[in-house]
């Protein structure tokens, strides 16, 4: 795909928030080729999807305010949670139809081990990101002032 289709379809992607919205949340998920698109963003509640290359991950974080559930729609991923970034001692592994609970102020990962992308939807409580939020790559989201 040229970087002009890519750039138009992540134009096409909405921020929904504060509208009633319904969605195919399996189908969404496994459409989206952008690491992180936001497609609803509320008061209190935030939903994101998420493509992650094979060997990429979503990157070490914490949330210090936001509660966190993440599922995997597609591929293998190792989790990683700890109470620092240097204390990560629950790992697991998941894949398709796994979810992922994650509290506020735990240090955490996911490492796409699989051999396809990982595609994932996250929901933040409350919302972490600007309403809007596409980041095409990972690289993007590092780059975004926006972004902790």
């Amino acid at each position: 795909m040229t970087d002009a289709k890519q750039t138009k379809k992540a134009r096409k992607i909405k921020d929904r928030g504060k509208e009633p919205y319904v969605l195919d949340i399996e189908a969404k998920t496994r459409k989206n080729d952008n690491f992180r698109s936001t497609l609803w963003t509320g008061e209190h509640l935030q939903l994101t999807v998420m493509s992650i290359p094979v060997g990429g991950d979503i990157g070490l974080e914490v949330h210090p305010k936001n509660d966190q559930f993440l599922r995997l729609e597609q591929g293998r991923g190792r989790v990683e949670m700890g109470p620092s970034k240097t204390n990560l001692t629950f790992v697991r592994e998941v894949e398709d139809d796994w979810a992922i609970l994650v509290p506020a102020g735990t240090w955490h990962n996911v490492t796409n081990i699989g051999d396809q992308p990982m595609k994932v939807y996250a929901l933040y409580g409350p919302a972490d990101h600007a309403p809007g939020t596409v980041h095409k790559t990972q690289e993007d989201a590092e780059k975004d002032p926006e972004e902790d």
